[in-house]
């Protein structure tokens, strides 16, 4: 069984599938370990992303591609040997930049998605409307193209949600009301395609709910964007 404490690098880059993320999200609200090496992970991809695109080789972006799924966090060993843990935390996370860099830095990616671009195929749809929210200092804008029958939401400064707890996102869909589209990583800038058909939805929203999310709202919304019919 893989341990807990190894997929922070794959957590900082988005790289979980929904069980392995809500797991490890459980194991954040207890672990100050791990949420210090998530902080100090995102911090240095940020940097990484904040600075110049330069497009590699298209060798070595095919070679990445290629090889990161066999790159494999190591787990937390004593004192003396701990830097081995942070060497492949970094390397997956270096792996996953050098992927950011070949796709322009602007949506963080699963290599092994199957379609790598909905992020910015929803956002340059033609039909695509969006709803901008202003929350406190943070922004956060919510986009939908009914063509492609997604959603995006693009936040800006969001704060962090309180200890134990997490962002979730919402549709709003009449006759089922609000139907989970996923639960949104921790961090102040990101770009996140909502899980579900966006097509019958009237409206997206987010809430507060308890590590790993909840089956349906225990909070009232923080944010509500409506759909144009």
């Amino acid at each position: 069984m893989t341990d807990v404490h190894a997929l922070s690098g794959a957590y900082a880059v988005d790289a979980l599938d929904d069980i392995e993320r809500a797991a490890f999200e459980r194991h954040l609200a207890a672990c100050a370990e791990c949420r210090a090496e998530v902080a100090s992970l995102r911090e240095t991809a940020a940097l990484l992303a904040a600075t110049e695109a330069v497009e590699p080789p298209t060798s070595l972006r095919g070679r990445v591609l290629a090889e990161i799924s066999t790159v494999r966090p190591l787990p937390p060993e004593v004192a003396p040997q701990q830097p081995r843990r942070w060497l492949g935390t970094l390397v997956a996370a270096a792996a996953a930049v050098v992927v950011l860099l070949g796709a322009g830095l602007a949506v963080w990616h699963q290599p092994w998605e199957e379609n790598p671009t909905v992020a910015e195929s929803v956002l340059s749809a033609d039909d695509a409307q969006s709803t901008t929210l202003e929350l406190g200092e943070a922004t956060a804008t919510m986009t939908r193209s009914d063509s492609l029958g997604r959603a995006v939401i693009v936040t800006d400064d969001m704060p962090p949600p309180p200890e134990g707890k997490v962002y979730q996102l919402w549709f709003d869909v009449p006759g089922e009301g609000m139907v989970s589209a996923g639960v949104m990583p921790i961090a102040t800038d990101q770009t996140v395609v909502l899980d579900g058909d966006a097509t019958a939805a009237t409206g997206a929203g987010i809430t507060v709910e308890p590590t790993g999310g909840s089956k349906e709202p225990t909070t009232a919304p923080v944010a509500l964007f409506p759909f144009d019919a």
